[in-house]
């Protein structure tokens, strides 16, 4: 059992909504357990979507951010990469520069927060913003001496509803964390927050999709409610 005061999280988010999708229960739990969370925001901008509006904007996106943030009583946060130069293009960066702003180039990277836990995007997701952060990620949290560079003692793949949508064959759900329904409830209540990308059922991004998962993932794990993830490390 992970005594989650005690812990430092630091969720990995490609664009924001992706660490409440994935990771939105975890967050809440750890945060009324007492313990710290930070969220690096890789990259935010405008996007062309399908909604009635047809888009979000990169400032729109910026003040749910906010909102979202002050939900949670999040400890620090941080937007690496603004602008159409890099959402949803981070498939054209050079790897290296996407591990350097993990490794040590960011006020929230591995080697100034130090956090105990790192959460990264599934590595099979569809969206080419999702595997360029993972693959950098993996390569960031390579194993080496605890004298050098900082190891987390936990690092976990988080999933999102339609990450097997990619033709690849998806990474093993190894490690269920238990949630209560106020986690959940406080998931979907700061997805709501990400108003420009909350959506109705039977989009992904619904309520109905969300809780529907949790529910799953808890019956695979013998609780009412869970979030899943993949398991990359764990140090005792």
């Amino acid at each position: 059992m992970i005594n989650w005061t005690d812990q430092r999280l630091l969720v990995v988010a490609p664009h924001p909504d992706d660490e409440l999708l994935g990771c939105g229960g975890l967050i809440n739990l750890v945060k009324r357990s007492g313990g710290q969370v930070f969220v690096l925001f890789v990259t935010v901008g405008d996007t062309r979507d399908f909604s009635q509006a047809g888009q979000s904007t990169g400032s729109e996106r910026e003040r749910e951010i906010e909102e979202v943030v002050k939900h949670f009583g999040v400890d620090g946060h941080h937007i690496a990469l603004r602008g159409s130069d890099y959402h949803l293009r981070l498939d054209h960066l050079p790897r290296q520069r996407l591990i350097d702003l993990l490794e040590r180039d960011s006020p929230l990277s591995f080697s100034e927060i130090r956090p105990s836990v790192v959460l990264l995007p599934e590595i099979t997701s569809y969206n080419q913003d999702h595997k360029s952060v993972a693959h950098a990620g993996i390569t960031a949290l390579r194993p080496g001496p605890r004298d050098e560079r900082h190891q987390p003692d936990i690092v976990l793949m988080y999933e999102e509803v339609a990450d097997g949508w990619s033709g690849e064959s998806i990474s093993p759900r190894n490690f269920y964390v238990g949630i209560e329904p106020i986690d959940l409830d406080q998931k979907i209540e700061g997805l709501r927050r990400y108003a420009s990308q909350w959506r109705t059922h039977p989009h992904t991004r619904s309520e109905e999709a969300l809780r529907g998962l949790a529910a799953v993932r808890g019956v695979q794990c013998g609780q009412p409610l869970a979030e899943a993830f993949t398991c990359l490390r764990f140090t005792a």
